[in-house]
């Protein structure tokens, strides 16, 4: 099995990163792994600590219509060169954390992603040079208020909402270029996204590379590759999954959303020590 690197928060409330053992134990790194993070002596057990999303980003970068067929079942046409949109950090929750579902929407969807963490510094490089600056790959979901997406005619509401970016488990260094995407809603064995990553038009090397002679990458961002075919509407109730070989599953219920927004079991992403 592949290392998985893991951001926990103790039950003091202090934050680690950390590899994940088999017997889930968190053997605690001085630093964040793409900052030259080492292992220290420190180790937390199983029921000390809870699991984060793998990264804190200063931003998300995601690309549309990365895949054809998902274009298509929009009605789009298929892009000529990557198409670039935003999601604020504050959407990002982690792993069991609740998506709430905002009473300004009436269709939000789920879309089953492959996420990119940065590693190093990425301004204006070359595919070739992006791919040394991906440091590992996690799951993402991002979820959309497909009802303002259209009405808005640009994407920031639609795409922006608290919770509408869960994020993990964990990162892994390497994914296999054909591994499956996959994402189920409730206990349905049956997949409502399933496609390999390889259908991507644009590789995640190639995305980067583009995103960097607009912006600078930073380590830690995340940039997330498109969504396949089979995008659907999820409600109050449901638990969507999304699972990706070779890295794990990221799973999520669906709440209502309180108006005015008061305290929920939703977990607020800490601001990161390091």
């Amino acid at each position: 099995m592949a290392q998985r690197y893991v951001r926990v928060q103790t039950l003091l409330g202090h934050l680690h990163y950390g590899l994940l053992q088999l017997d889930r134990r968190v053997l605690v790194l001085d630093a964040p792994p793409w900052l030259q993070g080492q292992p220290t002596e420190q180790e937390l057990e199983p029921d000390s600590y809870q699991i984060l999303s793998p990264c804190a980003p200063s931003k998300i970068v995601a690309v549309g219509r990365n895949y054809v067929k998902h274009a298509a079942e929009l009605g789009n046409e298929v892009p000529k060169e990557p198409l670039l949109f935003l999601k604020p950090p504050t959407t990002v929750i982690p792993p069991e954390s609740t998506i709430l579902y905002p009473p300004l929407s009436q269709r939000v969807d789920y879309e089953g992603e492959l996420a990119v963490v940065i590693g190093d510094r990425c301004i204006d490089c070359t595919p070739e040079e992006a791919r040394a600056k991906i440091w590992g790959y996690t799951i993402a979901n991002d979820v959309t208020a497909r009802d303002l997406q259209r009405s808005d005619g640009q994407w920031t509401r639609g795409k922006g909402f608290d919770t509408f970016c869960p994020l993990g488990p964990w990162i892994v260094r390497e994914v296999n270029p054909s591994a499956l995407l996959q994402t189920f809603i409730n206990d349905d064995p049956n997949p409502v996204q399933s496609a390999p990553i390889s259908d991507m038009m644009f590789s995640p090397e190639f995305v980067v590379a583009y995103i960097s002679q607009v912006m600078t990458l930073l380590p830690g961002d995340v940039v997330l590759t498109g969504t396949p075919e089979g995008v659907g509407a999820l409600r109050v109730g449901d638990r969507v999954r999304v699972e990706i070989e070779g890295i794990g599953s990221l799973e999520n219920p669906v709440e209502a959303r309180p108006t005015p927004v008061s305290a929920t079991s939703t977990t607020v992403e800490p601001l990161d020590e390091a």
